[in-house]
């Protein structure tokens, strides 16, 4: 006899796609425009349209082949780690297209009613769209894809709206607002993970483990990840006084990057009862330099800061995957299943206290107080906002209505795919 999987979602997953997407097409007819040339060329912090491309080509193949094949690695959930994440960014860009212009309109915008769609609203997207695969790591194998279409949905709501806020409270910086995105993506994913945390996945689940191939499929994932990030960080760098900034964010994140990986795999070693590397350790924390120096990056001037804050991301990532992943699980009741705490919360907020260090130090003594309330109120209200935001998602999702599939079914493509070799013959 077949075994029963989890309840169909053919009256859910169509209709919800069907829905958002007609919503969709209707607001891009009355709202959306394509930017013309001729506005392209008055802008002040417009560049080539050749350059632009190419920065969104790189951040294009991370979304959707580096955070892709990432999501592979667990043995029974490479269909759904890449299928879903392909799902989840399409749709998220559409909304953050969407979202970016109705609250963050382009200066030249003469009618806020109206969107000007450019390479650079693109490359704005597809960044909100990173923040709500960052969010989707944490539950990652426990929800079904209606379950995370509405979640990158909200998420992509969050963080444009807690982007809105620390421009209009505290006329942030854009470009430091945006890249708060894996701070505010990670404690969104970790809050619904902890209210839809399930206790048969305790301690572990059974199937949730990786293989020898899985595992050689998400380092491919780490490889995109890792060779693009330095685009990432600097693809919104647009203004033509900033291109010493701009090459300054480059070599920063390549380096940061680079003593990441020495260090992850380093730590992975050390803290091995055999002496082996874990690989799950080195594909994650290999990429936390990039996280940390890209919250740190309007600050940092100097190689060797760049390479001493890629030093410690890694070491706390490394750290926090051995020893805090399942202290989590066993204090608080949260499981997060590709450790995006460790990955982006850590290192963010050791970009953050990074970004505040140095500029106190280079500031003046009459507005180092200033700067330091300022910094603080911008990383609480992104906290706050994330935590928040991802209790009320995690409580929409908890509903019996989206058809979540059964706990022993949880890391199992085979509760939304088909597999015909699988098909049982009557």
């Amino acid at each position: 006899m077949a075994p029963q999987y989890a309840p169909s979602l053919r009256s859910r997953l169509p209709l919800v796609a069907f829905l958002l997407e007609t919503v969709f097409i209707l607001l891009f007819v009355f709202f959306v425009k394509i930017e013309q040339h001729e506005q392209i060329d008055r802008e002040p912090d417009s560049k080539p349209f050749i350059s632009s491309y190419a920065e969104f080509q790189d951040i294009h193949v991370m979304i959707f082949m580096g955070f892709g094949f990432l999501a592979t690695f667990l043995v029974r959930y490479g269909f759904s780690g890449s299928g879903f994440n392909v799902l989840l960014a399409a749709m998220a860009i559409q909304w953050a297209v969407l979202m970016n212009g109705f609250l963050l309109p382009q200066r030249h915008q003469h009618h806020r009613r109206e969107i000007h769609i450019s390479m650079k609203s693109v490359i704005e997207a597809e960044l909100c769209a990173a923040s709500a695969l960052v969010a989707m790591g944490a539950v990652h194998g426990k929800t079904n894809p209606v379950q995370l279409l509405l979640m990158a949905l909200m998420e992509v709501t969050g963080f444009v709206i807690s982007q809105w806020t620390l421009r209009t409270l505290l006329n942030a910086d854009p470009l430091y607002s945006i890249m708060l995105l894996h701070i505010f993506g990670a404690l969104f994913g970790v809050m619904v993970s902890w209210v839809l945390h399930r206790k048969g996945i305790n301690p572990k689940h059974e199937k949730e483990k990786m293989d020898r191939n899985m595992g050689l499929f998400a380092m491919f994932g780490t490889l995109f990840l890792w060779m693009f990030w330095p685009s990432f960080n600097s693809a919104l760098v647009y203004h033509s006084r900033e291109r010493e900034l701009k090459l300054t964010v480059i070599y920063g994140t390549y380096l940061s990057l680079a003593v990441s990986v020495v260090m992850a795999m380093s730590v992975s070693m050390l803290t091995s009862s055999k002496g082996k590397m874990n690989m799950v350790h080195v594909q994650s924390s290999a990429l936390s330099g990039g996280v940390a120096i890209g919250v740190a990056m309007t600050a940092v001037h100097a190689p060797w800061i760049a390479m001493a804050i890629g030093f410690c991301a890694a070491l706390l990532s490394a750290l926090g995957f051995k020893y805090m992943k399942d202290q989590m699980l066993f204090a608080f009741q949260c499981h997060d299943t590709c450790g995006v705490l460790n990955v982006h919360a850590i290192p963010g907020i050791l970009g953050w206290f990074a970004h505040l260090i140095i500029r106190l130090a280079s500031s003046e003594s009459t507005i180092v107080m200033r700067f330091a309330v300022y910094h603080i109120c911008v990383l609480l209200i992104t906290v706050c906002m994330s935590l928040v935001l991802g209790t009320a998602t995690g409580l929409l999702l908890k509903c019996s209505f989206w058809r979540p599939q059964q706990d022993r079914k949880c890391f199992d493509d085979q509760a939304f795919w088909e597999f015909p070799n699988l098909v049982v013959h009557k």
